[in-house]
């Protein structure tokens, strides 16, 4: 059904909660502000960073901008390998690959850092193309990330691409771009969030994504 399957990275690919929860709390305690429970920054694994800045604590762009480089002070030296990748997810890639479905990445992470997490783990070489924001905070909206990797992995033919995400901003970004979309329960949206974003299939586990693919 399927050519082409495009995957977000955090909370899909790998599971980065550790790492991004400690360099949230990080940038947060620059500003006096401490959070009691891990679990109160998860909100902050998927969307663009410098808008949970500004959504979650109010913060102006300008000091939102500043709170995203203090967080890439952590990010960068520890947190980016804070992170491991799901259970059958390297198994998913690798029959997607050999049923020769083109494999890209679209995620709201910086490109640089996406690109090295998946090297680290060594899962580089499943995609075409690994597409990400720019570390100025320009193309972070999901839209615009998708359409990059859609052009970078020269994808026309948009009925046969499926996006797969765990957040909502996953499945709003498929909808814009006109594409389908697989919201996966692994990760951090709820089934409530990803069904009311419009996720086109649900899916529990990797296998589950490869029955929706190849059919």
């Amino acid at each position: 059904m399927y050519e082409v399957v495009l995957f977000d990275l955090d909370g899909t690919l790998t599971d980065p909660g550790v790492g991004i929860t400690n360099s949230v709390a990080y940038a947060l305690e620059k500003y006096g502000i401490k959070t009691a429970k891990r679990e109160e920054l998860y909100p902050f694994i998927g969307p663009p960073l410098h808008e949970s800045f500004e959504g979650f604590y109010g913060f102006s762009r300008e000091k939102a901008m500043e709170a995203v480089a203090y967080y890439r002070e952590y990010y960068s030296d520890r947190g980016i390998f804070e992170n491991v990748v799901y259970d059958g997810m390297e198994e998913l890639l690798a029959k997607l690959k050999e049923a020769g479905k083109t494999l890209l990445v679209a995620t709201s992470k910086p490109e640089l850092f996406a690109r090295m997490i998946l090297e680290h783990f060594g899962l580089t070489g499943y995609f075409t193309y690994i597409a990400g924001a720019n570390m100025d905070g320009s193309r972070t909206k999901k839209d615009e990330v998708i359409s990059y990797a859609l052009m970078a992995g020269n994808v026309v033919d948009l009925p046969k691409a499926v996006m797969v995400g765990d957040r909502e901003h996953d499945i709003l970004g498929a909808k814009k771009v006109g594409l389908a979309s697989i919201g996966v329960l692994y990760g951090y949206g709820s089934r409530g969030e990803l069904e009311g974003a419009g996720a086109d299939y649900i899916a529990k586990k990797a296998e589950d994504i490869a029955q929706i693919v190849l059919g």
